[in-house]
């Protein structure tokens, strides 16, 4: 295969132009355990009096301490890249373990709208980013992003850390490991 050929008109199984399939490297990728985060924004041009858009992240890490950035992979073409890219105030809420049916339900694939998904949910609104918070999370930390870097189909979004948060520092965290959410034991 050409190493022209974009990697999306690969056929499944085949090498990228480095070597490895997708398969392969998801299989390897899932050994990797990762925290669980929900990642949030307010979006005010959505509607009358806009809307709180959310999305699961397991690609979320601190950057520097000074200053203080994080950065969250959001798939390309993603409303959450979408929303990024013209909103700068967000936030991610570092979930429990007793908040797997959060991860779940905003990570669905054709889901429902944001705002049915945030109906039930407590939550409370971040002072510097008017982004909604999850109550109970382990941490919140409120960011502005500060640099957004294409890679591959995906955005690294880096995020200059405004404000945190621990509203349960003392439960165990919410982790995804070979495809599951999995306890910290």
């Amino acid at each position: 295969m050409s190493e022209n050929v974009p990697t999306s008109q690969q056929a499944p199984g085949l090498p990228h132009a480095g070597g490895v399939s997708e398969e392969e490297f998801r299989a390897a990728m899932a050994r990797l355990a990762a925290g669980v985060v929900l990642v949030t924004a307010y979006d005010p041009e959505d509607g009358p009096r806009g809307e709180d858009v959310g999305m699961t992240a397991t690609a979320f890490l601190s950057v520097s301490l000074d200053p203080p950035l994080v950065l969250v992979s959001v798939r390309e073409d993603s409303r959450m890249d979408e929303l990024l890219e013209r909103q700068p105030l967000w936030a991610a809420s570092l979930l429990a373990e007793d908040h797997r049916h959060i991860a779940g339900r905003f990570s669905m694939r054709g889901r429902v709208s944001d705002r049915l998904l945030f109906q039930d949910m407590p939550v409370v609104r971040g002072e510097t980013s008017g982004a909604p918070l999850v109550g109970g999370a382990l941490a919140t930390v409120e960011c502005r992003t500060e640099q957004r870097v294409a890679a591959g189909d995906h955005t690294l979004v880096i995020g200059r850390v405004l404000a945190t948060a621990l509203p349960s520092a003392e439960k165990s965290p919410l982790t995804y490991f070979r495809g599951r959410y999995r306890r910290l034991a």
